[in-house]
C-alpha cells in the first residue's frame, strides 16, 4: 500500500470517530498530509545531518588549529 492510501484510510478512521459527518473529508485531509510527509520528513533529515557535518568539521577545524576568537 502507498503513503498515499495508508494516510486516506487513518484520515478517514480519525475522522469517522468524530461522528459529525462522512468520512471523505477526513480521507482527503489523511492522503494531503501523507503525500506532504513524503517530502517534509526526507527534507528535515537531510538538513539536520548537513547540519551535523558542518557543526562536526567546524569542531576539528577548531581543534586542529585552534580556536580564532
Amino acid at each position: 500500500m502507498s503513503a498515499t492510501t495508508i494516510g486516506a484510510l487513518v484520515g478517514g478512521a480519525i475522522d469517522s470517530m468524530s461522528g459529525d459527518d462522512g468520512v471523505g473529508d477526513g480521507a482527503i485531509k489523511g492522503a494531503i498530509t501523507a503525500n506532504v510527509l513524503k517530502v517534509v520528513v526526507p527534507l528535515a533529515i537531510t538538513y539536520a545531518v548537513g547540519w551535523a557535518v558542518l557543526r562536526g568539521i567546524g569542531e576539528l577545524k577548531d581543534l586542529a588549529f585552534g580556536e580564532t576568537e
